[in-house]
């Protein structure tokens, strides 16, 4: 977000009050350990950038439709509407064919858990979660 455009209306502060808002909501909830509480906030991060990026009309279906590297592109870059729009759409359309690689990359790029927080909360192997996310990176986000 440091590379923001000044006027966003989107701040990161913002960002960490709505998602806990939305977490004080939440009821009949346990978090038994810290990694399971990052991935519902990573979970809703994701949700609330969709919904800001959507707000601001961006234009989020054609042809012009960018291809998102996992590794370069931050959460809310010069043009933050149609890559987080378009890494959206492509995640929800890579869940239904591998929903847990689907899981790892939202941890992973939403949420920013380290390899063992995504093992902790999805309760698989650290071998797993590399290979998920390595099976992802290519695949997951090209148009």
């Amino acid at each position: 977000m440091k590379s923001e455009a000044e006027g966003i209306t989107l701040q990161t502060t913002a960002l960490v009050h709505e998602v806990f808002l939305r977490l004080v909501d939440v009821a009949h909830v346990e978090f038994h350990q810290r990694a399971e509480f990052f991935a519902m906030a990573a979970q809703m991060m994701r949700r609330i950038l969709v919904d800001a990026a959507r707000a601001r009309g961006a234009n989020k279906r054609g042809g012009n439709t960018p291809n998102v590297n996992l590794d370069e592109t931050a959460i809310l870059s010069n043009t933050p509407d149609r890559t987080i729009l378009a890494l959206d759409e492509a995640l929800t359309a890579f869940s239904q064919a591998a929903p847990r690689q689907a899981r790892v990359v939202e941890l992973r790029y939403f949420g920013g858990l380290s390899e063992e927080e995504i093992v902790a909360a999805l309760k698989i192997s650290p071998r797993t979660v590399r290979r998920d996310w390595d099976f992802a990176k290519p695949g997951c986000c090209a148009s």
